[in-house]
């Protein structure tokens, strides 16, 4: 018999609805059961591309016996972090506040008025490896809840208020932002590099998204850290690219390695992951003029548009680590199998790909057993032959059974895959690209909305639901702008303007600055946050400062500007400290500190391509690109083409304009002063 997450959408509380777990979606009916029968609630937190949510499922909640200690004692309640941030935020942070140590599956145990007691991750069903087991844990938390509700009571205060320290904190009224932070973070982050094998620190490594765009950003300034900050940049793509978290066959990268060299993957492919690193690469490949780099970035943005594109143009969420139940079965390969597939390619995609009799996939001290997952560290074969290897490969695996897809589509994640395909659309000249970014915002800005006009967190089978979160509005607000630059179409600068009315309205804290990451009128949690740090995506506040200041730029409205300003003063003692957490918010700044440019094309829109080519041929920080027909786009007023209609290029700053010009060579120059 189902329990009450039959009604939900979510794929990962769908996986759990026929557990015998009383199991309720996060809300209200939780909250009240829990006051009226005097329980703690039993909050468990996963998504469903999580390896290790899915073995606790299958080891602990599919267990009758086990679903009966829960039920007795508790009320359970399941939550999809991906769906629920602001919940999943707040148990994350108690627990590692509590034990030290987090993850998900996140299991915390909280008081009907919602204040959390006590957590952990991962339990097994018997213990194992220094970990108590599932039971013993549900026990000691009843007996507690029982016997030393006195004490739980006491510490409910101490938690609170510090699960509210970002809401409460406020910048020094003389604090200044300080443009010299940012070459330090650029030293901070060469004290933590890997020279080996790229990235920062050592196992596991998760790819460090946002820490490379503020990277390519500060290589693209004429600046002493540039030389620096590009080698960092470099070495971490080339190494992820060619390692193990990288799909060779079919493209895209996985959520992290295991290893410090990136050659053994969690397996799981994350939208997110995949839109921030096409635009790395993108971006290294604009700095750089890489191949390499541009090629990663096609390859993945291919692979998004194959694996991750629902019918409808919106963009899906993940796909799973495991297949068959076994984590990776779908991307390792054997010896035997990779001859088989090949016939005569074998022994050249062997040698490239680092295929072994004995494997290199281990996990949790299991031997390889001949599974091999493929890097491309090898001599590489001819690009005909490559691409052969690579085509016969995807050919075999397709009819392998495919991981789980999680199906549903986010707000915030689309917003970060439209800004990825109308970036790389416009500066790699590809249409199609450019197509794909506007499908899928028509998508969001008509399903992600609701009857109110409201932007919504999450859809599923035709079913728009849940509050967006500041995360949904500022990444969407990037991306529609990016969408405006890339097609000069002003629906989207103007869907991009109401975007951000609805951020300052909604979330800005008009009293200490900065933003909150719900909404004013948002459902009451026990405190109100601020998400800050930019890991594994920018935080909401980062990107909403992003977005602002490169929309004051096209309006020249001032208070997009204080908005942003307001969050990076919050930050700003901290910003050269700790460059990885705050990498975002860094690249916020150097958008604000460095020279800014404003261009505005003027003409026949087929006149004005090669002067928009001229802009978008390199990575330039800080400039904002407008284009006809310009209607109702501020930086488009006044302006007219030169004498006999030909086009024209105005370069600005802060609306400042300097003598409009008509060849790509005089607006390259003008860019470069």
């Amino acid at each position: 018999m189902a329990n009450a997450l039959a009604h939900e959408t979510s794929p990962y509380l769908l996986q759990h609805a026929d557990n015998p777990v009383d199991w309720l979606p996060w809300g209200e009916e939780a909250l009240r059961r829990a006051r009226e029968l005097d329980r703690p609630l039993l909050v468990s937190i996963g998504y469903s591309s999580c390896h290790w949510c899915h073995v606790m499922e299958r080891e602990s909640f599919s267990d009758p016996r086990v679903a009966e200690l829960m039920n007795s004692q508790f009320v359970c309640v399941k939550v999809d972090r991906e769906e629920r941030p602001d919940v999943d935020a707040l148990a994350m942070e108690a627990v590692l506040m509590l034990t030290g140590q987090g993850g998900w599956p996140l299991n915390v145990f909280m008081t009907p008025d919602q204040v959390p007691f006590y957590g952990g991750t991962y339990f097994p069903p018997e213990p194992r490896h220094g970990l108590p087991s599932w039971p013993a844990v549900l026990a000691a938390v009843a007996d507690a809840w029982r016997n030393k509700r006195d004490q739980i009571a006491e510490q409910g205060p101490a938690i609170a208020h510090r699960l509210s320290t970002t809401a409460r904190l406020r910048a020094p009224d003389d604090v200044e932002l300080d443009p010299g932070v940012l070459e330090e973070a650029v030293r901070r982050l060469r004290e933590s590099f890997d020279p080996e094998n790229g990235g920062f620190g050592g196992a596991p490594k998760f790819p460090p998204s946002t820490t490379l765009l503020f990277l390519w950003a500060r290589a693209a300034r004429v600046g002493p850290d540039a030389e620096m900050a590009a080698d960092m940049a470099t070495a971490t793509q080339k190494a992820m690219a060619s390692g193990g978290i990288y799909d060779q066959v079919g493209g895209g990268f996985a959520r992290y390695a295991v290893d410090a060299d990136w050659t053994v993957p969690h397996f799981e492919k994350m939208l997110y992951d995949n839109a921030l690193l096409a635009r790395a690469y993108l971006h290294g490949w604009l700095v750089t003029g890489d191949a390499d780099m541009r090629r990663v970035c096609e390859e993945t943005l291919a692979f998004i548009a194959r694996e991750l594109r629902g019918p409808e143009g919106g963009f899906l969420s993940a796909l799973d680590a495991d297949s068959e139940g076994i984590e990776g079965k779908y991307y390792v390969w054997t010896l035997d199998e990779l001859r088989d597939a090949l016939g005569a390619d074998a022994d050249a995609a062997i040698a490239w790909l680092g295929a072994t009799e004995e494997g290199n996939f281990t996990e949790g001290g299991v031997p390889a057993d001949g599974r091999n997952v493929l890097t491309a560290r090898g001599p590489a074969p001819d690009h005909a032959l490559r691409e052969r290897i690579r085509a016969t490969l995807r050919s075999v695996r397709d009819g392998r059974v495919p991981p789980g897809l999680d199906d549903k589509r986010l707000a915030a994640w689309n917003g970060l895959a439209i800004t990825a395909f109308a970036e790389a659309g416009a500066a790699l000249d590809r249409r199609d690209l450019i197509d794909i970014a506007v499908r899928a915002a028509e998508f969001a800005e008509s399903e992600l909305r609701g009857e109110d006009g409201r932007l919504r967190r999450s859809w599923k089978d035709g079913r728009a639901r849940l509050n967006a979160y500041l995360e949904d509005h500022a990444f969407l607000l990037e991306g529609l702008l990016a969408l405006y630059e890339a097609t000069f179409d002003p629906r989207w600068y103007h869907a991009a303007r109401r975007t951000a009315d609805e951020i300052l309205e909604r979330f800005a804290d008009p009293e200490n600055g900065g933003f909150f990451s719900t909404s004013h009128d948002h459902e009451t949690l026990l405190v109100r946050r601020k998400e800050m740090e930019d890991t594994p995506t920018a935080s909401g506040s980062a990107s909403a400062a992003v977005g602002l200041l490169r929309l004051a730029a096209l309006t020249g409205e001032a208070a997009y500007e204080e908005a942003a300003v307001g969050h990076m003063r919050l930050l700003a003692p901290l910003l050269g400290r700790h460059p990885q957490a705050f990498a975002y918010t860094l690249l916020a700044l150097d958008m604000h500190a460095g020279p800014r440019r404003e261009v505005a094309l003027a003409g026949d829109p087929d006149d004005v391509r090669e002067l928009a080519a001229v802009v978008r041929e390199r990575l330039r920080p800080g400039v904002v690109l407008a284009g006809p027909p310009g209607d109702g786009v501020p930086l488009m007023e006044g302006r007219t083409p030169l004498q006999g209609g030909k086009p024209a290029a105005y370069v600005c700053e802060r609306f400042a304009c300097r003598t409009p010009v008509g060849a790509p060579d005089e607006l390259r120059d003008l860019l470069s002063t």
